[in-house]
C-alpha cells in the first residue's frame, strides 16, 4: 500500500491574494501545489455543503448535496467581468469585501451577502445571454438539472419557500408545504420558476468549478479528501423532503461518560432505518455515490453511528437509549448499512487505488465495530497521545498498514499546543522516542514530532494545516459556542507563505521528512 502524508485544511481556512474572506473552489490547485512543497499529496477539507444563515459549523448545512455559493470564485464566473462584479458590489460592498479579504476571521455573514449579490448579477447575466436564446451553456445547464433533479429540485423549493418564512426552517411553515402538499409545491414551481432556475444555475457554477479544480489537482498529482457528516441538521432540505426517513420526536446524542454525566444532546434527528431499509438505503447510498463524486477518499464521521445511535425524546428529554439496543442487533444494522454504502460506490479505473473509504472511530467504539470496518476494508484512526497500552504510549511505528496516523485532528489542538497539555509522563516517551531533547526550541520540537508521526506504520498520516506552519490555533472547541469556531484562517495567503524565505526552509524540511519515511510524492 502506498505510504501519503496528507493536511487537513478546511476549505473556509483556505487564503489565497485574490479571496473574497474566505477560501474559495478555484484556489484548491494553488493550495495543492502548496502542500506539495512539503512532500504531501493529499488535501482533506471538511464538509462543503452550504449552510443556513447565521450558521458557520460544516456539520450544519441545510444539505447534504449542494456545495455551498460561498465558496464560488466569482472572478472566474464566465457571466462575469470586472465591471460587473464592481456594479453588483458598489461602494459599499467594496469597502466591505476589502475588510472581509484582510480580517483575521471568517465573516460568514459579511462574504455571504457580497457573493449573493453577485451570483444573482451573474445569473442576471446568463438568463439573458444565454438561457433565453438556448444556447451551449444553456442546454449544459439544462443537463445538470435533469442529471441531480432528484436532490437539486428539492433543494430549490426548500430555499425558496425558507426565504419566503423570513429564514426559518420547514417544521414552522404552513402545513400544506411543511408536508410537501402536490398543490402547494406545483404552485412555488410556477410562482418561482426563475427562482429555481437561479438556485440551478448557482450549483451548477459550483460544480463546474470543483470539476475543474479537481482536474488540476489530479494533474498536480494530489488527492482530495473530503468528510461525510454522519446526519444532516433537522431544518434541512433533505429532512424535509425525506421527513418519514428520520425520527423526528427524538435527538441525537451521546450517553453519559465520565466527561460528561448527563451524556450529549446533539440537536440532530437520528435515522429511522427501519423506514431506510423499506427502500434499500436509497438515500444513504445516494449521499456515498455524491461523496464519491466529489473526492478521491473520504472520511465517514461518527461511523459508530451506523452501528448505533443514542437518542433521547425531544419534548420530554430522558436519559436515552442504544437504537438498536444489544450488540447482535448493532452488528447487523451497521453491517447492513456499511455493506450498502460500500456497494453504492462505482468502481475505480485503477483497480489498485488504496480505500476510498476512512471511518472516524475515535472515542468509545465496541470492539466488533472495528472487526467489521476491518472486515468492510475501512481503515480507522490512530491518534497518537490518544494510543496507550496500560499507560504505556504505542509506538507510532506499529500502527497497523491499514490506518490513518496524526497528532489531532480538528477539534483538538495542534500538537504545538497539545504539548504543553500532555502528561509528563507522556511527553517523556514521546521525547525519548522522538529524539526530543531539553532546550531544543520549539520549532526543532515541532519538526521532531512531525518526523516522528510521519515514520508511523499507517499507510496515511494526517497533519494539521497549522502544524505545517507550527502555530497553535484551533478550528474548533467542541462543546463551545464561541466566534472562534469555524472561521480561523490562515494568517496570511499561500502565496505570501510562499515567498516567505523563513516558511520555504521549513518546508523543505518537513519535505526531508516526509520523504525519508518513504513518504515520498
Amino acid at each position: 500500500m502506498r505510504r501519503q502524508a496528507g493536511v487537513v485544511l478546511p476549505l473556509f481556512s483556505l487564503r489565497t491574494r485574490r479571496d473574497w474572506g474566505i477560501g474559495q473552489i478555484t484556489d484548491l490547485p494553488a493550495c495543492a501545489q502548496w502542500i506539495r512543497g512539503a512532500g504531501h499529496s493529499l488535501l482533506q477539507i471538511l464538509p462543503p455543503h452550504e449552510l443556513s444563515a447565521g450558521e458557520t459549523s460544516p456539520y450544519g448545512a441545510l444539505t447534504a448535496f449542494g456545495l455551498d455559493p460561498i465558496y464560488a470564485g466569482v472572478e472566474s464566473i464566465e457571466d462575469l467581468d470586472p465591471r460587473a462584479i464592481d456594479d453588483a458590489l458598489g461602494d459599499g460592498g467594496r469597502l466591505v469585501l476589502a475588510r472581509a479579504r484582510g480580517a483575521e476571521r471568517v465573516d460568514y455573514q459579511g462574504v455571504r451577502e457580497l457573493k449573493t449579490r453577485v451570483l444573482r448579477a451573474a445569473f442576471s447575466r446568463f438568463y439573458e445571454r444565454e438561457w433565453s436564446r438556448e444556447s451551449a451553456r444553456a442546454r449544459s445547464l439544462a443537463a445538470f438539472v435533469a442529471q441531480e433533479r432528484s436532490w437539486l429540485e428539492d433543494l430549490a423549493l426548500y430555499t425558496i419557500l425558507r426565504r419566503s418564512h423570513d429564514g426559518w426552517g420547514w417544521t414552522s411553515w404552513p402545513e400544506d408545504e411543511r408536508d410537501r402538499a402536490v398543490s402547494a409545491l406545483s404552485k412555488v414551481r410556477q410562482a418561482h420558476a426563475r427562482h429555481v432556475l437561479e438556485v440551478a444555475y448557482v450549483q451548477w457554477t459550483l460544480f463546474e468549478q470543483w470539476a475543474a479544480a479537481r482536474a488540476r489537482m489530479r494533474e498536480l498529482g494530489v488527492e482530495l479528501m473530503g468528510d461525510l457528516p454522519f446526519v444532516v441538521c433537522a431544518e434541512s432540505a433533505d429532512v424535509w423532503s425525506h421527513a418519514s426517513q428520520f425520527q423526528l420526536g427524538l435527538s441525537l446524542g451521546a450517553p453519559p461518560d465520565d466527561f460528561s454525566a448527563d451524556g450529549q444532546d446533539w440537536g440532530l434527528p437520528p435515522y429511522d432505518w427501519l423506514a431506510m431499509e423499506a427502500d434499500g438505503l436509497a438515500w444513504v447510498r445516494a449521499r456515498a455515490r455524491h461523496a464519491a463524486s466529489l473526492y478521491d477518499r473520504f472520511r465517514m464521521d461518527h461511523v459508530v453511528g451506523y452501528f448505533r445511535q443514542w437518542a433521547r425524546r425531544r419534548d420530554a428529554p430522558d436519559r436515552g437509549r442504544f437504537d438498536p439496543e444489544g450488540p447482535d442487533a448493532q452488528r447487523m444494522r451497521g453491517r447492513r448499512v456499511l455493506d450498502a454504502v460500500t456497494r453504492a460506490l462505482p468502481p475505480r479505473a485503477d483497480g489498485v487505488a488504496p480505500p476510498r473509504i476512512i471511518a472516524e472511530d475515535l472515542g468509545v467504539i465496541p470492539p466488533f465495530v472495528r472487526e467489521e470496518l476491518r472486515g468492510l476494508g475501512m481503515p480507522g484512526y490512530r491518534v497518537i497521545p490518544w494510543e496507550k497500552d496500560d499507560g504505556r504510549m504505542r509506538d507510532p511505528r506499529a500502527f497497523p498498514e491499514a490506518s490513518v496516523a496524526s497528532w489531532s485532528t480538528h477539534d483538538t489542538a495542534p500538537i504545538d499546543a497539545w504539548w504543553d497539555e500532555l502528561p509528563e509522563d507522556d511527553r517523556a516517551q514521546i521525547a525519548e522516542r522522538a529524539g526530543i531533547e531539553q532546550g531544543m526550541s520549539a520549532d526543532e520540537r515541532s519538526l521532531a514530532l512531525l518526523g516522528d508521526l510521519y515514520r508511523a506504520g499507517s499507510a496515511l498520516t494526517l497533519v494539521l494545516a497549522q502544524e505545517l506552519l507550527g502555530l497553535r490555533d484551533r478550528i474548533n472547541v467542541p462543546a463551545t459556542v464561541s466566534g472562534g469556531n469555524w472561521t480561523w484562517r490562515l494568517p496570511r495567503s499561500i502565496e505570501d507563505l510562499a515567498d516567505d524565505p523563513r516558511a520555504a526552509s521549513r518546508f523543505a524540511r518537513i519535505r526531508g521528512l516526509v520523504e525519508g519515511a518513504g513518504r515520498g510524492q
